[in-house]
């Protein structure tokens, strides 16, 4: 999904410098003569730039974006940066930025930028750029989506299999096509799994308001639904507040949010955004990289539910139980094997 909550990863590296300077003292002459020869490690000259199109903040959305780019920059010896938009104005001026800066690749992401990187592109036919999450069809411009669709299938599939009451709930953001790929998959889930349950879904209007997205989960509960999925970015705090002060169950968007209230959050729904970021800068160091459309989904690991595709730290609930993630695992190995198909709500 485009925007949820927060997220971070580390990257350490250990040294053992004591011991090499052991070795270097009672090496041979020959040896240290030879490694004295040894051309020094090159850095690449490279320079790529990920430009977000807000702040950002809590939303691990970008926060994984960030930390794939640093983490294929440290790891392939690149340079690299990450400038944060404070508004759609500035997104442009940053692209703009950075093309006088010489960046060798610009990436940017989300509906958000479309409008900013088709200009700036077209105006740089020789430069390279990228953009996550949505797709901008220029030659100089590498397109990266996801197949969401896929991963909230699995999650209505699950969602079908654990309620209760037969009433399930979804708290949306934005009522546009690229959130269809989150609700319609989501509804063909539940029906696979169990046709008979009756599916509410609401739309908070806004990927920021956490008291409407609560005030929407709140309504759902009282129309019986058991399983609330949240799908509202930063409003998805809301959900879960709702989850903790009435007891229904609900689950979180793009990282594992289980962690965090494992009694309520019993799932989430996983998109790998650092993957990505991480793999387009990789591709274009190696020389690997290509423009145009790529999609990722469960058969490349883009996308995945927490307990079927992914472990996670949490305990599994008993609501959920290992027959129902057993049941979806093998769903799962059918969309994977072709077996079957989920089809995009946007054609």
């Amino acid at each position: 999904m485009k925007k949820t909550l927060l997220s971070i990863f580390a990257v350490t590296l250990m040294l053992t410098g004591c011991g090499t300077a052991k070795n270097d003292i009672t090496a041979p002459a020959a040896t240290k003569a030879a490694e004295a020869t040894k051309a020094p490690e090159t850095k690449s000259s490279k320079k790529i730039i990920l430009i977000t199109p807000e702040k950002i903040g809590v939303n691990p959305f970008f926060a994984q974006e960030d930390e794939g780019v640093k983490k294929a920059g440290k790891e392939f010896g690149v340079d690299v940066k990450t400038v944060e938009s404070t508004d759609a104005s500035a997104i442009e001026q940053n692209l703009r930025a950075a093309v006088a800066d010489n960046y060798d690749l610009i990436i940017t992401s989300s509906f958000e930028s479309e409008d900013a990187l088709k200009k700036v592109a077209a105006e740089n036919p020789k430069k390279s750029f990228a953009i996550i999450d949505t797709v901008v069809d220029l030659p100089n411009v590498r397109s990266v989506v996801f197949r969401e669709h896929e991963a909230a299938y699995l999650l209505g599939a699950a969602a079908g299999l654990a309620t209760k009451k037969n009433v399930v709930g979804m708290v949306a953001a934005v009522d546009i096509p690229l959130i269809k790929k989150y609700t319609v998959g989501f509804q063909e889930g539940l029906k696979s799994t169990n046709p008979n349950a009756k599916f509410i879904v609401n739309y908070v209007g806004s990927f920021t308001d956490p008291a409407k997205a609560k005030e929407l989960a709140l309504t759902q509960f009282s129309q019986g639904a058991d399983f609330i999925a949240a799908a509202s970015a930063v409003g998805d705090l809301g959900v879960f507040e709702a989850a903790k002060e009435k007891g229904f169950y609900t689950s979180g968007q793009d990282i594992d949010r289980t962690v965090t209230d494992p009694e309520h959050i019993v799932l989430s729904q996983l998109k790998g955004t650092d993957s990505v970021a991480y793999q387009t800068v990789k591709d274009f160091v190696n020389g690997t990289f290509k423009f145009g459309a790529m999609d990722y989904g469960l058969k490349e690991d883009g996308v995945g539910l927490t307990f079927v595709t992914k472990e996670s730290k949490s305990k599994l609930s008993p609501f959920i139980g290992q027959d129902v993630v057993n049941k979806v695992k093998a769903i799962k190995d059918d969309i994977v094997a072709g077996k079957v198909t989920v089809p995009t709500p946007l054609k």
